[in-house]
């Protein structure tokens, strides 16, 4: 298995960075993840921080190489890191959780699939389209998806979330996929701060017609913070091209990794990181409840 990835986060005008991204990767499986730690509730740094780490957790249990039912997958491993926030909450007798938005892609045997909660985005491109995009649990999006316009004192509140990691009650987590993937597809996870500050037609045409992932990045980064000036927001984004089995240049290849072997770009946090037993709890309690719901694995 072959990619191009490049990733970037700029703080933009905002005291603190409080967006996390990066990737994981087998001999035959790749998961790439991003959150954006909400502003107005304690430690978003920390939310977006824990629900990569969980994720990540749980992905190298479960990519032996490749994991077995990406959807499932996609769906525990979210509520596994919505559950750890809450459970972090707790121990330290916090009055409010700490919250925050996430965005997960999984590429293996030639697909890819996809999870998100709230408004971190994942766009695909293929060639000069635009092939699938997230939408955003907002209610902007949510009233032109029912056809409505938003008027008057509607509009303040328009990008308002109404689901996050994190939040009392159980998060909405809309899961995709799969889609077959060809040579030269490009995917892109972004945080509000760059799709709020430049069109997704411009975000299509920047992604698609870079010469590379590493070209498309940094401007698409630089356009965000210059359309948002002072007030920007927090601006991240990491893109990967999917290569195949191909041999090109500046590209990871998987091939030199066993079964068991695997690589992270997503750090630890020492005392906050799950052992093996209390995934396994945690995941069996998540997956009885998907089972109770009627949900069944794909």
């Amino acid at each position: 298995m072959r990619f191009s990835v490049y990733q970037v986060s700029r703080r933009g005008g905002r005291e603190k960075n409080e967006d996390r991204m990066g990737y994981c990767y087998t001999r035959e499986s790749g998961l790439f993840a991003l959150a954006d730690g909400m502003g107005g509730h304690p430690d978003g740094e920390v939310a977006a921080h824990m629900a990569l780490q969980n994720v990540a957790a749980l992905y190298q249990r479960d990519a032996q190489p490749v994991l077995p039912h990406p959807t499932q997958f996609l769906e525990t491993a979210v509520l596994l890191a919505h559950q750890q926030l809450l459970a972090y909450a707790a121990e330290r007798g916090m009055s409010d959780t700490p919250r925050t938005t996430v965005v997960v892609a999984v590429m293996q045997q030639g697909q890819i699939w996809w999870a998100h909660c709230g408004d971190s985005r994942m766009y695909l491109a293929r060639d000069t389209e635009l092939i699938a995009r997230t939408r955003d649990h907002s209610y902007s999006e949510l009233q032109e998806a029912l056809g409505r316009h938003a008027t008057g004192a509607e509009r303040f509140n328009r990008h308002v979330l109404f689901t996050c990691l994190g939040s009392p009650g159980k998060p909405m987590i809309d899961v995709n996929g799969p889609v077959l993937l060809q040579n030269g597809d490009r995917m892109l996870l972004c945080s509000d701060g760059l799709w709020s500050s430049v069109s997704d037609a411009d975000i299509l045409r920047l992604l698609s017609e870079a010469r590379t992932v590493a070209d498309a990045v940094p401007e698409l980064v630089e356009q965000a913070l210059r359309q948002a000036g002072a007030r920007s927001d927090n601006v991240t984004a990491l893109a990967v091209e999917w290569e195949g089995e191909g041999d090109a240049p500046d590209s990871i290849s998987t091939q030199d990794l066993d079964d068991q072997g695997f690589a992270s770009t997503i750090q630890g946090a020492g005392q906050e990181q799950l052992d093996e037993a209390e995934i396994d709890s945690a995941v069996r309690e998540i997956q009885d409840a998907i089972r109770r719901a009627g949900k069944k694995p794909r």
